[in-house]
């Protein structure tokens, strides 16, 4: 079999993996109902219970995970490309930090509270603010150490900002509040979240797929890339804003969820080979898959009393994290 045909097969495979995973979220939560009957309250207008269930509650998680894990998988696999980096992935420039820190800040002051959609909305601005403070911060023509310096200073000053909001909360309930937002999850979201992070999200996916080609010519270096027709500043900018534009979407409606872009893309390259463009596409079906595997995990495995989605994936990241660094480590050594 052809390298062509093994790829198409993998994202054949993706693909059915992650419709399996699809209609399983849509299936799986307290109210037991049936795929048939699913089915047919997705396409019903009445108001009876079962499609109230599926429609105003499932299928906006499970359009949310299929959308948050999409963009987590693909702009991991962009910034390692881009950054030439295998242990990067979208918290490296600050994003996440930043977009929880606008939505830390909604909680903080009450707006959350006296508008629902504040905190999405405080989220992405603090997410496009963070943008163009790591910009500002890399300067131009900057080299990725800088721009991974730059993130780190954010992100680290988002993290301080985060923690004084919790030091100083005057009322335990928005703390407890801020505490419980921060871990991620895709429970009690409505499609007015899917309305306002699905343009944003698709958006970023559609910039960052079109990437393919400049990253497999930066794997030659920046003076090659260049005489193939690239402009690596280009480049850099379509790179840092559509990752910061698809994660901080996605990290404004269902709070922070780590290690999905640095897992999915580690586990799908020996897959696809050495080209980055293979694995744009491959590591957003994978993000998915993911997403919506550990969403119906956590629903399925604890139902009396949800665990938070972020809480689950940080234990499926943080130890294969460690492998990887012990793996790099042996590398160099």
């Amino acid at each position: 079999m052809s390298d062509d045909a093994k790829y198409a097969t993998l994202l054949l495979v993706l693909f059915i993996t992650a419709c399996v995973a699809a209609i399983a979220s849509l299936l799986v939560g307290p109210a037991a109902i049936t795929f048939l009957d699913a089915l047919a309250a997705l396409f019903s207008e009445d108001s009876s219970a079962i499609a109230s269930i599926v429609n105003e509650i499932r299928l906006p998680r499970t359009l949310l995970g299929i959308l948050v894990g999409a963009i987590l998988g693909l702009s991991g696999a962009v910034l390692q490309g881009y950054l030439r980096n295998p242990l990067a992935e979208p918290g490296v420039i600050g994003v996440s930090a930043a977009a929880s820190l606008g939505a830390v800040f909604a909680i903080y002051t009450g707006l959350s509270a006296l508008y629902p959609l504040a905190l999405p909305l405080c989220a992405l601005v603090s997410a496009g603010v963070a943008v163009v403070i790591i910009q500002v911060l890399a300067g131009r023509g900057a080299s990725t150490l800088t721009i991974i310096l730059a993130g780190v200073a954010v992100s680290s000053f988002a993290g301080a900002m985060t923690s004084l909001a919790l030091n100083l909360s005057p009322n335990p309930f928005a703390a407890l509040e801020i505490v419980f937002w921060l871990m991620g999850s895709l429970a009690d979201r409505s499609m007015v979240h899917v309305q306002l992070s699905a343009p944003f999200i698709v958006l970023s996916m559609v910039v960052l797929l079109s990437l393919g080609r400049g990253l497999d010519a930066l794997t030659l270096g920046e003076e090659v890339a260049g005489t193939l027709g690239i402009n690596p500043r280009r480049l850099q900018v379509l790179a840092i804003f559509g990752t910061a534009c698809g994660v901080g979407a996605a990290t404004s409606v269902s709070g922070a969820i780590g290690f999905v872009g640095l897992v999915v893309p580690h586990v799908l390259r020996p897959l696809v080979g050495s080209k980055p463009s293979r694995l744009l596409a491959a590591s957003a079906l994978g993000g998915a898959v993911l997403v919506l595997a550990a969403d119906v995990f956590v629903r399925a495995a604890f139902p009396e009393r949800e665990f938070k989605l972020g809480v689950v994936t940080a234990l499926i990241g943080a130890p294969f994290f460690l492998w990887l660094l012990m793996k790099h480590r042996r590398q160099i050594l």
